[in-house]
């Protein structure tokens, strides 16, 4: 494949609002030894991009300083030592950066194919939500069949693929979300009980189960302590995010006498045997449900390349359900 020496690109010019993204030419990378360089037909937008924007989440040393963590498209080049992939295969990848641009690099082992039956639009929503669901919901949340798992964000990519894995593991599944509409999607999706929290208190909701027995939480602030008061006796807490900030006033005596878990984790610092740990999961266990029609990528929405902007005052609206994306060489 011959590839061409410049690609489009969307730059973060400085920390600030979506209108710091701007369009640019920067030099195609070249993959290094264990890497893969993808010609990215579409691109997920997520929290962390926002984040990044507004100056709020550095990326690694390493990493490319524009925006994107997750695409779809076509393996373009391998470097030294990759035997998995070769020019021209169909991928989605978990990125350290970058994605936001013609072409990406990534580990190879950080790549998994299109799942049959899914287009590279609905592939590109797969990497980051299923790379962090599973690795807190299960490999660190270690939920299991019966159990009550409540999610909050519901309606949001995160939100979306934890319902469905979490149903397809025959958990029972409760999620809290701030609209009729967005609840009515959860329920959709197989959770038992969607909680629209401008109206109910998620806390008085789940005691009347008993308590949860796991709970994914990406708000933070007063919704920690409210949590530790939401899960049944052993129950976990998986931290995940912050919107409403990472500080709060806890009675840690309950953890003791109930024995409560609090963990959390976030992906991008996480090592790339760490990550390619997770895909590995993900292949033997999340692509199969993918293939029996239990996991399907909810989609509200895609921007051009160009639009990133658009697509970045969309994600910080909530107004979403599922998943947005850009489309890059995707139509």
């Amino acid at each position: 494949m011959n590839l061409p020496k410049t690609m489009r690109a969307i730059a973060i010019t400085k920390p600030g609002g979506p209108d710091v993204l701007r369009e640019t030419e920067v030099p195609v990378p070249t993959p290094g030894a264990g890497q893969i360089l993808i010609r990215i037909d579409w691109a997920g937008v997520n929290r962390p991009d926002a984040l990044q924007r507004a100056g709020a989440y550095a990326p690694p040393p390493s990493a490319s300083p524009l925006p994107g963590l997750e695409a779809s498209g076509t393996v373009a080049a391998v470097g030294p030592g990759v035997a998995d992939w070769k020019v021209g295969d169909r991928v989605c990848a978990l990125l350290p950066g970058g994605g936001y641009a013609d072409y990406a690099l990534t580990a190879a082992a950080h790549a998994l194919p299109v799942p049959e039956g899914l287009s590279l639009k609905e592939a590109a929503c797969l990497p980051e939500t299923c790379f962090t669901v599973w690795s807190n919901v299960v490999m660190r949340g270690d939920l299991k069949a019966g159990e009550r798992f409540l999610v909050h964000g519901g309606s949001s990519g995160i939100g979306t693929t934890a319902i469905q894995i979490a149903s397809a593991l025959g958990a029972r599944v409760f999620a809290t979300a701030g609209s009729a509409e967005k609840c009515a999607a959860c329920v959709d999706l197989g959770a038992e009980r969607a909680i629209n929290y401008r109206d109910e208190d998620f806390v008085a909701v789940l005691t009347a189960e008993v308590g949860a027995d796991l709970i994914l939480d990406m708000v933070g602030g007063d919704y920690i302590a409210r949590n530790l008061k939401a899960l049944a006796e052993d129950g976990r807490l998986v931290q995940i995010a912050f919107l409403q900030g990472p500080k709060a006033e806890i009675n840690f005596a309950p953890l003791m006498t109930r024995r409560l878990t609090i963990t959390g984790s976030t992906l991008r610092p996480q090592s790339d045997l760490a990550k390619a740990r997770i895909a590995a999961e993900l292949r033997r266990h999340v692509w199969p449900m993918i293939a029996a029609g239990k996991l399907k990528p909810v989609m509200d929405s895609e921007f051009a390349l160009e639009d990133a902007s658009k697509a970045h005052e969309r994600i910080e609206s909530s107004g979403h359900i599922g998943k947005i994306v850009l489309r890059v060489a995707g139509g």
